[in-house]
């Protein structure tokens, strides 16, 4: 396995936002400039949060350009690039790799999930990770692809040399602990949803790919910080806090939650693409009191 890159620590999956359904370069532009200084070790582009099913190539490179050029020079940028077959995967991935992406995050291919066995995924990775400019990370959100990758199925990937890690957003700390006794230490772990991390991180895992590092950056690296440091109750403080929100901008109301709460709290959240939604008024009302409850400090009246 290619161990140069060390996942270690926090990253927000960034929003794309939007106004009257084209992609707000300036929003963008702000948010990473502002994520810049929160602590964090990297971002991801084009992840779920991204709402990269949306966006049409020449879109991805050109908020891929974007990034790279107002990142910090520290950070280290992941793109998601997976696509639905191997073919389109390996094209994007390399584009994006040209463009100064440290590494792919390549959520499992599932329109034909009935047919996405331990063999068929075994294949795709293994091709595009063979032509891949850039070391490659899985993306296992059995929520979205209604796929959930295997213990078996990873440990066979591990092994491939640009097979560096994996992103598991299945929310199940028991299968972190999984992959974690059976992939050698160098294989990174990511926990992909923030009301896990907590555990995931005093089990082992290096860092995490979380939403709520888009709102609540700071105190995401901080429960990362204070897990490495030992100090446990402090950090289990920090996470019980944070649970709420985690919820709330994820599960109950998705990503135009996400982005709203990104507006209030200093961000620039932008409007969702249809056919996603904006919120409610109701809706809206909810996740301020959640926020505020919180203790995170809305900055604007919307």
């Amino acid at each position: 396995m290619n161990n140069n890159l060390y996942f270690s620590g926090i990253f927000p999956p960034i929003v794309t936002p939007f106004r009257k359904e084209e992609v707000a370069y300036d929003y963008l532009i702000e948010n990473v400039e502002k994520l810049n200084k929160s602590g964090i070790r990297g971002m991801v582009i084009l992840g779920s949060n991204g709402e990269n099913v949306f966006l049409s190539e020449q879109e991805k490179i050109e908020v891929v350009q974007k990034v790279i050029q107002h990142a910090a020079k520290d950070k280290l940028i992941i793109v998601g690039s997976g696509c639905e077959s191997a073919r389109e995967t390996i094209c994007l991935t390399n584009k994006l790799a040209e463009l100064g992406a440290h590494a792919a995050l390549l959520v499992t291919p599932f329109y034909y999930n009935n047919k996405m066995n331990e063999e068929a995924l075994i294949k795709y990775y293994s091709l595009v990770a063979d032509q891949a400019k850039i070391p490659i990370l899985l993306y296992n959100v059995p929520k979205f692809t209604g796929i959930n990758m295997s213990t078996e199925t990873l440990v066979q990937l591990s092994h491939h040399h640009n097979i560096i890690g994996i992103k598991d957003s299945s929310g199940n700390v028991n299968q972190l602990g999984q992959f974690l006794n059976r992939v050698e230490s160098n294989f990174n772990i990511l926990v992909g949803t923030a009301g896990a991390l907590f555990g995931a991180l005093t089990l082992g895992c290096s860092g995490g790919i979380l939403a709520l590092a888009n709102i609540a950056p700071e105190q995401c690296v901080e429960i990362y910080q204070l897990v490495k440091s030992g100090n446990y109750e402090k950090a289990r403080e920090f996470q019980l806090r944070m649970i709420p929100v985690n919820h709330a901008t994820t599960a109950t109301f998705g990503i135009s939650g996400l982005k709203y709460a990104m507006d209030l709290l200093g961000y620039k959240g932008g409007e969702t693409r249809l056919p996603l939604l904006p919120l409610k008024q109701e809706e809206k009302e909810k996740i301020k009191k959640i926020l505020v409850d919180a203790d995170l400090k809305i900055v604007s009246t919307l």
